[in-house]
């Protein structure tokens, strides 16, 4: 980990990095499995506490978070907003560190994440976890976050607690998911029989994306040497990703309801800083990029830009139907069921000509690896359009995890909720959801 010893000693890192990974938490003993689908390959990262990646980056960020709040003795309060995973698996580490210090207050809009995503929010029995849904899209909850954590400048209207947001804009997030990265790639090329570090054996990673941070985490990889050949982006038809790939438009568009609501996204923060590598660190022109962004919804990259941009990335825009139909395909060809997210991967695997059958793979065609991001058991309705009843109930019979079975058994808390005001802009009704979100800080916390 890149963190100095005038920071933490190496006693209380290990101790850190040990309750980030318990291996009772995880029902796979090498954590994440590498596994052949056909002549390509699938990364599990969803083995852990909560049944997605999120945990993987998640769990040290929190545990970092716990330790800095304890030696600086100051309240800190984690303010989330989900569409689906992040949620869960904060709130999660956040009650398994049960600091006094560290409180954490999550939200997710009304009706956009599944049942089981929901249950795993409100079934946690922490003081230090409050829970809350919005009635809008799932990055409306963004700007009243970003407002109060601008209130860590001024110790009089934080009331002497510190602010923190533990989305993937918090650098904590892409930095511990570049260890995946890592991970997946020393795993393939020893099943390659490939000697690491060979130049001459780049790996393809396609990777469902939202924010992009998880996209982020493997550039970052990339960057440090890491010996990966292209990044690329599976997106729902909330397709702001693919768009400025594949034609540098950066622009907004409201979010549509897809069945993987969890990479629906509006405006990925990540993009900014991919954007800062490949320019080459240039703040300068980032900061213009944004503030164009921010004033008007609407960034076009310039010819050079975006062909800079397509030598690291690649990107596919999958429907539902297409996603549905690239679920069937792997549990028809493969026997194998994967959650609606690792089946936009899927799709747009193919979509990019990446085959998953040695006959018609092509000897040209870079190792691949399909990044599977989420256990299927989050997502009984998506699986369930894709395969019907008797496929799901066949997957649920055999492989349906026993601690996610313990999760639909739990007793639910009451959670908060923040409506809408008819007539009222979306600037005001984030003004009262902010002052709502405050109020439940305050008393609660």
């Amino acid at each position: 980990m890149f963190i100095s010893p005038t920071e933490i000693n190496d006693e209380p890192l290990q101790e850190i990095c040990n309750n980030s990974y318990p291996p009772d938490e995880f029902d796979d003993k090498s954590f994440v499995p590498v596994k052949k689908l056909g002549c390509a390959f699938i990364a599990e990262l969803f083995h852990g506490p909560t049944f997605c990646f999120k945990d993987l980056g998640m769990s040290p960020v929190i545990n970092l978070l716990s330790h800095f709040a304890t030696l600086r003795n100051r309240p800190t309060t984690l303010l989330v907003s989900t569409t689906g995973d992040t949620g869960p698996a904060a709130v999660h580490a956040v009650g398994h560190v049960a600091n006094p210090l560290l409180t954490i207050i999550v939200h997710y809009p009304h009706g956009q994440i599944s049942d089981f995503q929901l249950r795993q929010l409100t079934t946690v029995d922490s003081k230090y976890v409050k829970v809350a849904s919005f009635e809008g899209g799932g990055d409306d909850m963004d700007w009243p976050i970003k407002e109060t954590l601008l209130m860590n400048s001024d110790n009089e209207l934080s009331g002497g607690r510190t602010f923190c947001g533990v989305n993937s804009y918090n650098i904590g997030r892409p930095l511990m998911q570049m260890v995946h990265f890592i991970w997946v790639y020393l795993r393939m090329v020893e099943q390659l029989g490939v000697q690491p570090g060979d130049k001459n054996c780049l790996i393809d990673i396609v990777l469902p994306t939202g924010a992009m941070g998880n996209i982020t985490g493997g550039y970052m990889a990339k960057q440090m040497g890491v010996p990966i050949g292209m990044l690329c982006a599976g997106v729902n038809i909330n397709d702001i990703t693919h768009r400025v790939i594949e034609s540098g438009e950066f622009h907004r568009k409201r979010i549509q309801k897809t069945l993987s609501d969890a990479i629906n996204i509006e405006v990925p923060y990540n993009f900014e800083r991919i954007a800062f590598y490949v320019t080459g660190g240039n703040p300068a022109l980032i900061k213009e990029w944004m503030t164009t962004m921010e004033q008007t919804q609407r960034l076009t990259l310039e010819t050079s830009w975006l062909t800079r941009l397509r030598k690291d990335f690649r990107s596919a825009r999958v429907t539902d139907d297409e996603m549905c139909s690239a679920l069937r395909q792997a549990y028809t060809s493969f026997n194998y069921v994967a959650d609606p997210h690792t089946a936009v991967a899927l799709a747009a695997a193919e979509k990019l000509s990446y085959s998953f059958t040695e006959k018609s793979s092509s000897k040209e065609m870079m190792p691949m690896a399909i990044l599977a991001t989420a256990s299927p058991c989050k997502f009984q309705k998506a699986v369930t359009v894709a395969l019907g009843e008797d496929g799901w109930k066949s997957w649920e019979e055999q492989h349906f995890p026993a601690r996610a079975q313990k999760t639909l058994q739990k007793e639910e808390n009451e959670s908060f909720h923040y409506p809408q005001k008819e007539g009222a802009s979306l600037s005001e009704v984030q003004s009262d959801w902010r002052k709502m979100m405050l109020d439940i800080v305050n008393v609660h916390f």
